[in-house]
């Protein structure tokens, strides 16, 4: 989350005298997913005023000409055309259809009259995209799905697109990751609107947490092997899938660039205008990943899952591990496995020959401080004491999980430090 969001920024204008922020315009275009969509019709468009939640008055705007089309092939029929958003002093956007296709130029001009006029802007999950192609996003911090995050900050450089977070609340313009996370920033809006109290009772009537953050899902420490969709068509895609069935093996850029036919120059620009990320960094936290997995499902010490893995010693292995996932591999196991018997996974068979562990990893195990926020993917925060937050990487070291900085875009993993938006 954005400690950003505390102040204003000085780029926020003044809302004109015509638009009132207790009106809230959702933007709705045909394709866009039912559930996103319904997320802001829900917190904005109930009276709730019984229940301790002040009201806002909520105008649904179609983006685009009838019919809208949704999940399922339902369609709506928005009571108001883009005309309506002129009135809104909030603007939520809450997806775009498909992150490869232009919103239509009449919908970015109401979003960008609207926030000339001091409307505050918010896109939902893909509605960044939205939010970007109007050029609201320019020189400021942003989130989306960490699918789409490289993606994202490739196709508009000047955004400073991080994937770590719930949300970013950059004053005037708003915006959060996948799905649920809308739900955050929305009830994060009634809180800074209405305060703490209204939030709370808002979020028990929709039986949801009143405050979450990165740290509490473990955002920040989710790892995966998915690339922009783009690459599916792209040769390296062959050589991509090769790379993640030979973990195992110890080999470098350059045996990739060789099987890719190409010089290790143009392999590191090619690679990296498909992923956002070079490809140095990919591969060192695919295989973070893949020690991760065999640390959770089997009893390999250390050193054997640093071969199994392709680092060249184990030193290599605690070292990318502690600066990806904020712990070392012993104590990420300790306290894997100490919450598995509560999460009704079975235990694995430990090995005979592990019975015995090694002086230095049975200390690990017992002294290791590590961070809550790395291990609570697997709800593992609440048993460790004295946590401690992983110090704060470039994009460059993280991939999947770093924030994708201005102008270099680079694959994701989800979460970051906390900051005031969510």
């Amino acid at each position: 989350m954005s400690q950003d969001s505390a102040a204003v920024p000085d780029a926020a204008r003044k809302l004109a005298a015509r638009r009132r922020r207790e009106i809230v315009a959702v933007l709705l275009f045909s394709g866009g997913p039912i559930f996103e969509s319904s997320i802001p019709l829900s917190v904005f468009g109930i009276d709730r005023q019984d229940a301790g939640v002040p009201r806002y008055r909520l105008l649904v705007c179609a983006g685009e000409d009838a019919p809208l089309r949704t999940t399922g092939g339902l369609e709506l029929s928005a009571p108001y055309g883009l005309e309506a958003i002129s009135r809104a002093g909030t603007v939520v956007v809450p997806a775009w259809r498909s992150i490869t296709q232009a919103p239509p130029p009449a919908a970015l001009d109401a979003l960008r009259r609207a926030h000339e006029e001091g409307a505050r802007i918010v896109g939902l999950c893909t509605g960044a995209f939205v939010l970007a192609a109007a050029g609201l996003l320019d020189g400021r911090p942003a989130t989306t799905h960490w699918m789409y995050a490289p993606t994202l900050a490739k196709r508009y450089p000047s955004v400073h697109v991080d994937p770590r977070e719930l949300f970013v609340d950059d004053g005037d313009v708003l915006t959060s990751a996948g799905t649920a996370a809308g739900i955050d920033l929305c009830l994060h809006i009634v809180r800074t609107d209405h305060g703490a109290d209204a939030a709370n009772a808002l979020a028990r009537r929709l039986v949801v947490p009143p405050r979450r953050t990165a740290s509490d899902l473990g955002h920040q420490r989710y790892l995966d092997r998915s690339l922009p969709e783009e690459i599916g068509a792209d040769p390296l895609a062959e050589v991509v899938a090769w790379a993640l069935e030979h973990l195992h093996e110890q080999f470098d850029v350059e045996t990739l660039a060789a099987r890719a036919y190409m010089s290790r120059r143009t392999f590191d620009r090619r690679f990296r205008s498909l992923t956002g990320s070079a490809p140095l960094q990919w591969l060192i936290t695919q295989r973070v990943l893949q020690a991760q997995r065999l640390l959770e499902t089997s009893d390999y010490s250390v050193d054997e899952v640093a071969g199994r893995c392709g680092f060249r010693s184990p030193v290599a292995l605690r070292g990318h591990f502690r600066r990806q996932l904020g712990a070392s591999p012993a104590a990420y196991r300790a306290a894997y496995r100490a919450r598995r018997p509560q999460s009704g996974a079975p235990e694995p068979a430990l090995r005979p020959e592990r019975a015995e562990r090694p002086e230095r990893e049975r200390a690990a195990l017992g002294s290791e401080r590590f961070s809550a926020a790395a291990l609570g993917g697997h709800g593992l925060a609440a048993e460790v004491a004295d946590a401690t937050k992983p110090p704060s990487e470039g994009y460059a070291t993280r991939l999947p999980e770093t924030p994708v900085g201005r102008g270099a875009g680079r694959p994701v993993l989800p979460g970051q430090r906390e900051r005031p938006v969510g």
